[in-house]
């Protein structure tokens, strides 16, 4: 099968929401040092790899809300797409600890043969899919890690990130709003980020061109298994209707 460094699921599906998942995956394409970060397995399938379980709430979110589902299909330490093309952590030699050892002495070439082969093929597939929307909703779907080395634990199940305020049809607050509702949850807003970064995923895609847009963070054990995932989708699901009917975008 040839590599894709992308996949889109329900490409034809119709609604305004529109899910993407940067960091879907923990694959390292065969150019890539022939396919080996030097990391062993535990590592790869660690938080620093890809965003455990995310990929399996959007794509059931995706069903729920009739929406289609854009996921990248290459490791985050490859080469992250949530970040702009001029950021220092673009292509990371340390994370959480741990040493990156194939991306130590990358040089330029590299570099730019990775933003080509891999990072603006997804956000190309990103822009196509949106251009063939009226007024779509960016959805992010990401996860985050129960605790880092050295630091105390995280104790939000969920967190919504967004720029401040209600302008560039900001639709996090709403969001957060609505799951405060949920008195079984402590809900991070704008926690354990902040926000949108310039140049980031959402700011590319939809913060700059005035797209109403949400990003959410789901804590990565309460989502390790498919049940799990499929259980917050619906959870998450008839919140952001709701919201999204409320906020009036």
């Amino acid at each position: 099968m040839t590599y894709q460094p992308f996949h889109i699921t329900g490409a034809d599906r119709a609604s305004r929401w529109v899910i993407t998942v940067d960091h879907a995956a923990n694959t390292v394409p065969q150019e890539v040092n022939n396919g080996d970060l030097g990391l062993n397995s535990n590592d790869m399938n660690r938080h620093i790899a890809y965003d455990i379980g995310a990929k399996g709430v959007a794509l059931a979110l995706g069903t729920l809300l009739e929406a289609p589902v854009i996921c990248s299909n290459f490791s985050r330490l490859v080469i992250d797409p949530n970040r702009g093309e001029i950021d220092p952590t673009l292509i990371m030699r340390l994370y959480d600890g741990t040493i990156i050892p194939a991306n130590g002495d990358i040089d330029d070439a590299e570099e730019a043969r990775r933003i080509e082969a891999y990072y603006r093929p997804y956000h190309d597939a990103v822009a196509g899919v949106l251009a063939q929307r009226d007024d779509p909703i960016v959805l992010a779907i990401h996860s985050f890690s129960p605790q880092l080395k050295g630091r105390p634990p995280r104790p939000w199940e969920v967190a919504i990130l967004h720029a401040d305020g209600y302008d560039n049809r900001n639709f996090g607050p709403h969001v957060v709003k609505r799951l405060a509702q949920e008195t079984d949850l402590t809900v991070g807003d704008n926690e354990p980020y902040f926000g949108h970064l310039p140049g980031d995923a959402v700011d590319r895609h939809a913060v700059t061109p005035g797209l109403v847009n949400c990003l959410i963070e789901v804590r990565q054990d309460l989502i390790a298994n498919e049940a799990d995932q499929e259980a917050w989708a619906h959870r998450l699901a008839p919140v952001l209707t709701e919201a999204l009917t409320t906020s009036g975008l």
